[in-house]
């Protein structure tokens, strides 16, 4: 999609600028259950912030409740400065794409794209520029005429977007809209996705459970836990700081490493050794429970006979991933080690093979042993020592 969009038409006025969404201290419950609890959360004009975790955390409900699909217990959302908790949905500035594009499939594209407008009683001449120039947008002008079902899933998802921009909404909620894509076709729709909000300077709020697509396209990210935000930062600050192990384990892949803290402070005590690093999050006291957590590509494959830091081991498997090879290491103690390293400068490697796992202190994360998961095949879950 790399068609211009007309200035004239296509952005909005000077009255919905501001394009903000400012969540303060909502609460939503079902029965006894709080699917949010008392979150608090700013959308900054023109940004694209994404709400990611796992299926239960909230992030969804949140996002009905910006629509004005669910109405919050307690708490307020205001968007461009005003309280909308009064508004039905279609009288707030937010329009949503959903998983389900909901196209009408006895429509046309074009149709289909001007349905809103007609809705509003926009004169029809009027229709029929802004349909085009929406059409031109994400370069489906040439299938105004084909009906839905003549469309490719990817086709299908951009009308579904030009649909929902058209009536230039303040924000645009979009509610895991590339999750029935096929691999290739989603990571081409995610960069397509972003310059578009780029293009436009909407504010966008993307829901989504999968962590490379709010990694690859996020101005911000939200990590939601149990209807609470557990940090909210920009993919890369998310990615190399995480706040807690629960971050650290939904945000990329991650050998955990249990034990407790060292009297100084600053290492755990595991059965690897004493493994230093730094805390992300909160300090725990010395001799209290606690993970060293290490990214796989932080690990370097060398010489088993090397002596000093790392630890040695047996490989147990390789798979090549493209200019990626991921070897996964038997450490010897019951539990496996895995590692990630370019492909053209890892050595080559069968399984049974003798090897020893190096890493920095400065790529090591302390935290405390609260949400580390304790079973996944990411994870080295040892004994603390005696």
């Amino acid at each position: 999609m790399t068609g211009t969009v007309p200035a004239s038409t296509m952005t909005r006025d000077a009255a919905t600028d501001a394009g903000g969404v400012s969540i303060e201290g909502v609460t939503k419950l079902y029965g006894s259950a709080k699917a949010v609890d008392d979150l608090t959360l700013d959308v900054r004009p023109g940004e694209f912030l994404s709400l990611l975790g796992p299926s239960g955390c909230g992030k969804t409900t949140t996002l009905r409740m910006i629509a004005g699909f669910e109405y919050p217990d307690a708490g307020d959302i205001r968007i461009s400065g005003r309280s909308v908790l009064n508004l039905p949905p279609h009288r707030r500035e937010v329009n949503t794409v959903f998983q389900a594009y909901a196209l009408f499939p006895h429509l046309t594209v074009a149709e289909n794209v001007a349905y809103g407008l007609q809705q509003r009683r926009v004169p029809k001449s009027e229709q029929r520029t802004r349909v085009g120039e929406a059409l031109d947008m994400v370069q489906l002008r040439s299938f105004a005429d084909r009906k839905p079902t003549q469309l490719s899933g990817g086709q299908q998802q951009r009308i579904a977007l030009s649909r929902a921009l058209i009536n230039r909404p303040s924000v645009l909620l979009l509610d895991e809209p590339l999750a029935a894509l096929d691999r290739q076709l989603r990571e081409e729709m995610q960069l397509e996705l972003k310059l578009l909000q780029a293009r436009l300077g909407t504010t966008f709020v993307f829901v989504t459970h999968d962590q490379a697509e709010a990694l690859s396209m996020s101005d911000r990210i939200a990590v939601m836990r149990a209807g609470r935000i557990e940090q909210l930062d920009a993919p890369a600050a998310i990615y190399a700081e995480p706040a807690s192990a629960y971050v650290a384990s939904f945000i990329g892949q991650q050998n955990f490493i249990p034990g407790t803290v060292h009297s100084d402070g600053a290492a755990v005590d595991t059965a690897l050794g004493v493994l230093p690093g730094r805390w992300g999050g909160e300090v725990v006291a010395a001799g209290r429970a606690a993970v060293a957590a290490i990214r796989p590509e932080f690990i370097r494959l060398e010489d088993p006979l090397r002596q000093g830091d790392g630890v040695r081991g047996t490989v147990l498997g390789v798979s090549h991933l493209g200019e990626t090879l991921q070897v996964l290491v038997d450490v010897g103690l019951e539990q496996k080690m895995l590692v990630r390293t370019p492909a053209p400068a890892a050595p080559v490697l069968q399984p049974g093979d003798d090897i020893r796992c190096v890493w920095d202190a400065a790529d090591v994360r302390l935290f405390a042993a609260e949400g580390a998961p304790s079973t996944a095949t990411h994870v080295i879950n040892l004994p603390a020592p005696a």
